[in-house]
């Protein structure tokens, strides 16, 4: 089976999804949209205009046997190439976007899609359309528990004070920081807080590890996959009700969830008298890499073997 994977920029879990799917026979070619994307900086009008022209080209070029639009904004290339089905996966900062046309755009592309995933109930319930409810997978060998002094070796931490884990550029202002700090700054404890950014993605486990909470304060986020990231760590967390993350931590020990400040306060000087760590590797059971493969490749299978006109277009092989 050969997909072309269509995406604005690569994260660490996107690429993740192509390697378990490649390890199942699936045949990935990633095309992104040109142009570079930093921090609250998006790219221009004329990048996606360049990028219609390559995707015809590749489909062309090689029998694909479908196509996945990977985030809404790309969806609509998807569906404009004529011949092969598409699949669309909504990231969440493209459904949940505070952006109306975004959400539209989003909405459009998962209902002429010939299926539409999303990572979470919060956006299942969002979205009124047929859709596949089928969870970010995490790397449970990568993200794992590591005793907190071989981490800080490892780090470098010279310090025996808690640490709250601040996992974002400091000036990315949806992400807050001037609240993460004030929040510190109130609690009746001596947490130090520490902001980590652009470090290695095999790295993240070590300072998950050599923290003592993972302190989340963005305004607003399509996931973040760094709070299931660290429940495979066992840190505990605390953070807005944004994205997934209610619904990611319901059942983990110490972990708070809330968007006052005094409740989040209290979840850091909870966390950090009891000293501890969470049960969250347990409770995201069923979020691996392997369960998240096999949903996709299941998906891939149905939709070539559909009866809808998309899927008879094609005229290629439909086997892995």
């Amino acid at each position: 089976m050969k997909v072309l994977q269509l995406v604005t920029s690569p994260r660490p879990f996107f690429d993740q999804q192509v390697s378990v799917l490649e390890e199942r026979g699936v045949d990935c070619t990633v095309l992104g949209v040109p142009g570079a994307h930093s921090g609250d900086s998006g790219r221009s009008v004329s990048d996606y205009v360049k990028f219609y022209p390559k995707i015809l080209s590749a489909v062309r070029s090689t029998e694909y046997d479908l196509v996945h639009a990977n985030y809404g904004l790309v969806a609509p290339f998807a569906l404009a190439q004529p011949t092969r089905p598409v699949v669309v996966t909504l990231w969440g900062s493209d459904l949940m976007s505070e952006l109306g046309w975004l959400r539209s755009l989003s909405r459009y592309g998962a209902r002429r899609s010939d299926a539409a995933i999303v990572p979470s109930r919060t956006m299942s319930r969002a979205l009124d359309t047929e859709h596949e409810l089928i969870p970010f997978g995490v790397d449970t060998d990568l993200f794992r528990p590591i005793p907190r002094r071989e981490a800080r070796e490892h780090l470098g931490w010279e310090t025996d004070r808690p640490v709250a884990l601040f996992p974002y550029d400091r000036d990315r202002s949806v992400k807050d920081f001037p609240r993460a700090r004030r929040l510190v700054e109130r609690a009746d404890a001596d947490i130090e807080l520490r902001t980590i950014t652009g470090v290695d993605h095999e790295e993240m486990p070590y300072y998950m590890s050599a923290s003592d909470v993972l302190l989340v304060t963005s305004r607003r986020e399509s996931g973040p996959m760094v709070v299931k990231e660290a429940a495979a760590c066992n840190l505990p967390i605390v953070s807005t009700d944004v994205g997934f993350v209610r619904e990611t931590v319901e059942n983990v020990t110490n972990c708070f969830v809330s968007d006052a400040d005094g409740d989040l306060v209290a979840g850091l000087e909870t966390v950090v008298e009891a000293d501890g760590r969470s049960n969250g590797r347990e409770e995201i059971d069923g979020l691996s890499l392997d369960t998240l493969g096999e949903a996709l490749l299941g998906l891939y299978r149905r939709v070539l073997d559909s009866n809808e006109p998309a899927g008879q277009r094609t005229g290629v092989s439909h086997g892995v």
